[in-house]
């Protein structure tokens, strides 16, 4: 990089530090939406550590079975919910129009799983913790593609804070000696651990467009169905022997509703938390994740405790802040009809303040020949609003 474009990128930035408006950055919203991200983080915690259990006391390693318990669940409530539906939001109508669309949004969220879980078998634990953060660079280019995202040198500033933090995290599982997993082919972890971000960055993508467009009923629900299916047929042709072979106790029976709890509450609340800010933000939030099972594990495990973890915690903590603080509308974004459809949310400011200048200009000048102002009105004849999800 030249001087002339490090100049460039310093000015942008502080330019962009001086429109900031202080006072307003921990607004009630933004607090919430990082009390419901940590609150994810946690139960991802819940899933690592009843995971853990299950394979450290009681050797069993059976992702796909406990994959396919999640999807059931989410089938059984959310699916069942879409049957009761009426009209174009009923289940025979969704699948009319896009149920290929869903059946490779559940192979996507259903190999992410899969690929991570089996890249444990081959690769190193630091190495699965650096290489996850891979989700982040591909969600920034596919929400700019795609959702047309308007991404300012603050967002990706922050984002480099959260990954410093997440550099500080594994430093200390280096120093404590925590380099756990295994090495017996690191290129074909790796692989995975890559593959895996990149389908999780998909399916949060879809996951984002359809909660603040469509419903999130019908994204839990379409997804139960369809992860439901594949996670059963891949259960039966990968794990068939290995449940066959379960000595069930109440113990395993213990952990293995734990996990699904934790899951089906983490799938269920995350939809919620993304329509509030974003895919990108909501996976900012979750790199605490892997901090919250330390922190279990130096009671549970044993873990060497290393005040690196807490340096990691607040880094993450400036950098999701930083992200949250200044808002990524759409570059062009959508009017909405008031009869139905969903704008992004992020674009709420952008749409009021077009608003406004229509309005502004109506008044002006253009009235009808009674002399009352015409409504502002798009190319498709429907009203500029602006839409709270």
């Amino acid at each position: 990089m030249s001087h002339d474009q490090r100049e460039s990128v310093c000015h942008k930035l502080s330019r962009e530090l001086r429109h900031f408006k202080w006072r307003e950055i921990f607004t009630w919203k933004l607090l919430k939406t990082l009390a419901m991200g940590q609150g994810l983080s946690a139960l991802i915690c819940g899933t690592a550590v009843t995971s853990q259990y299950l394979a450290t006391e009681f050797h069993l390693d059976v992702p796909m079975l406990q994959s396919c318990i999640n999807y059931t669940l989410l089938c059984l409530t959310y699916t069942t919910a879409l049957c009761f539906r009426k009209g174009n939001k009923n289940i025979l109508q969704i699948l009319k129009t896009k149920w290929w669309k869903y059946v490779l949004l559940g192979l996507a969220d259903v190999e992410a799983n899969y690929a991570v879980v089996k890249a444990y078998q081959y690769t190193t634990l630091t190495s699965i913790q650096l290489l996850d953060c891979f989700i982040l660079p591909v969600l920034l280019v596919l929400s700019r593609v795609f959702l047309k995202s308007r991404y300012r040198i603050i967002h990706y500033v922050a984002v480099c804070v959260c990954l410093a933090g997440v550099g500080a995290m594994v430093g200390a599982d280096l120093v404590s000696g925590r380099d756990q997993g295994s090495s017996s082919n690191i290129l074909l972890g790796d692989g995975l651990v890559i593959i895996s971000a990149t389908l999780y960055a998909v399916s949060n993508l879809c996951q984002e467009y359809i909660v603040k467009n469509e419903s999130r009923v019908e994204f839990l629900g379409m997804v139960g169905f369809f992860g439901t299916l594949i996670s059963g047929i891949q259960l039966g042709i990968l794990e068939h022997v290995q449940v066959a072979n379960i000595q069930w106790t109440w113990q395993i029976a213990l952990l293995l509703c734990g996990f699904a709890v934790c899951m089906y509450t983490l799938y269920s609340c995350m939809p919620v938390v993304i329509s509030m800010s974003s895919a990108t933000a909501v996976n900012l939030s979750l790199l605490t994740a892997d901090l919250f099972s330390l922190f279990c594990g130096l009671f549970l495990f044993q873990y060497t405790f290393s005040g690196l973890y807490v340096v990691s915690l607040m880094v993450i903590m400036v950098g999701f802040i930083m992200f949250n603080a200044v808002p990524t509308p759409n570059q062009t974004p959508e009017p909405v009809c008031e009869d139905g459809g969903h704008d992004n949310q992020a674009a709420e400011i952008d749409d009021e303040r077009q608003v406004g200048s229509e309005v502004e200009n109506q008044e002006k000048g253009q009235t009808d020949s009674s002399g009352k102002s015409l409504p502002a009105e798009n190319g498709h004849g429907c009203v500029l609003s602006s839409v709270k999800l």
